[in-house]
């Protein structure tokens, strides 16, 4: 943690964009923990990593995956706890786990105390739901040396609800493994899952890092959205936008996302009319 010109604690927070593929898990595990080497080489007290690390995205069926599925003590999760003990550091990644004999999009979160919670994906995404078992518990807010970090994983975070349950369980910043596939985007546009990202922070005055990821893989490409965003909405720095492995650093005062005024007279969670809001099931 550093201090800023006007005072303020600061906390370097990295986002690491990792090419993955199907299969290799060895050579995926290897250009995590090498994003993970730079991120603590910069500096930085947080690293978020993305989506399903150890296994790759594109997956044949349930059976491929299933074969590249590990514990949540297995040697990706083990090694990224050595390396958080090593640099001091809180690693959050995405995993594809096997737990209980059932499959998970997973999310863990590790210091140098060991593993902090394992989050399971909600919302699966198009053919995840042929491969894994949603989650059916909220995502977690952990209180870290650093502050207070929230959990979520790739469409989770299209999910307003969802987000929003982070930022009233007092989300200092809310860390998103994500493999975010590429779609068309009109000329002068930004990918709108990086503006979900953006609208996520600033409805809920939170940071939000996103760690997406690249190389394209069975015909799919990626958004290659990797960013950080501060609590006013707009990137700190990223989006990344390009193919290619890239680790982006911001200086963070953490604090700021304890304020959610927007003005002298709003708050972004006072102001909601809770009295007024149902959420009916269809």
């Amino acid at each position: 943690m550093t201090t800023a010109d006007d005072g303020a604690a600061v906390t370097r927070i990295a986002v690491a964009q990792v090419p993955l593929r199907v299969g290799e898990p060895a050579a995926n595990r290897a250009a995590a923990e090498a994003a993970i080497a730079e991120a603590a080489e910069a500096g930085a007290r947080l690293v978020v990593l993305p989506e399903l690390v150890n296994s790759g995205y594109v997956f044949s069926g349930a059976e491929e995956a299933g074969s590249l599925a590990e514990p949540a003590d297995g040697p990706t999760v083990t090694a990224w706890a050595r390396l958080a003990r090593a640099h001091d550091l809180v690693i959050v990644g995405g995993f594809c786990e096997l737990a209980g004999g059932v499959l998970r999009n997973s999310q863990v979160m590790v210091d140098a105390t060991g593993t902090r919670a394992v989050y399971r994906k909600a919302h699966l995404w198009h053919d995840e739901q042929d491969v894994f078992t949603p989650g059916d518990a909220p995502p977690p807010v952990v209180d870290t040396p650093i502050g207070r970090i929230g959990m979520m994983v790739c469409y989770d975070l299209e999910f307003p609800e969802w987000v929003r349950s982070v930022g009233l369980a007092g989300a200092d910043i809310l860390a998103v493994s994500t493999n975010w596939p590429a779609s068309p985007v009109p000329a002068g546009e930004r990918p709108v899952l990086v503006a979900y990202a953006q609208i996520a922070a600033a409805a809920n005055r939170m940071f939000v890092a996103v760690a997406d990821r690249c190389a394209a893989e069975r015909g799919v490409d990626w958004v290659r959205g990797t960013s950080l965003i501060g609590p006013n909405g707009y990137p700190l720095a990223g989006p990344v936008l390009r193919d290619g492995p890239a680790v982006l650093v911001a200086d963070c005062d953490l604090a700021r996302a304890r304020d959610k005024a927007t003005g002298p007279r709003n708050d972004v969670h006072r102001d909601r009319r809770t009295d007024l809001y149902s959420c009916p099931t269809i």
